[in-house]
């Protein structure tokens, strides 16, 4: 599977409000133990669905990830990633079922 972050989003993420690396992403998707959220909310809808999770990185830091998966070419497109607040790590544990 490949992972895809445009060059918006690198700068998106480099920002200090979000300051968060591709290499943190990836120890997102490695350490995420709840399943995928689906963003439905109306302003959110694309062809392919957005979808979202928190986790932590190898260093405990953690984060929400927004991406949307193009299945037909098995890549995970990244649309942002930031510090996850209590608010969204607590919606994330009460939908998300664990893996």
């Amino acid at each position: 599977m490949n992972i895809s972050i445009s060059p918006a989003v690198l700068a998106k993420l480099a920002d200090p409000s979000h300051n968060v690396t591709k290499q943190e992403i990836l120890e997102c998707f490695a350490n995420r133990d709840r399943k995928f959220l689906t963003d439905n909310r109306p302003q959110h809808q694309a062809p392919i669905p957005t979808q979202w999770f928190v986790a932590e990185t190898d260093y405990g830091r953690l984060l929400k990830v927004v991406f949307m998966y193009d299945r037909p070419v098995n890549t995970i497109i990244i649309k942002s990633a930031y510090p996850a607040g209590q608010h969204i790590v607590d919606i994330y544990h009460k939908h998300a079922p664990m893996i």
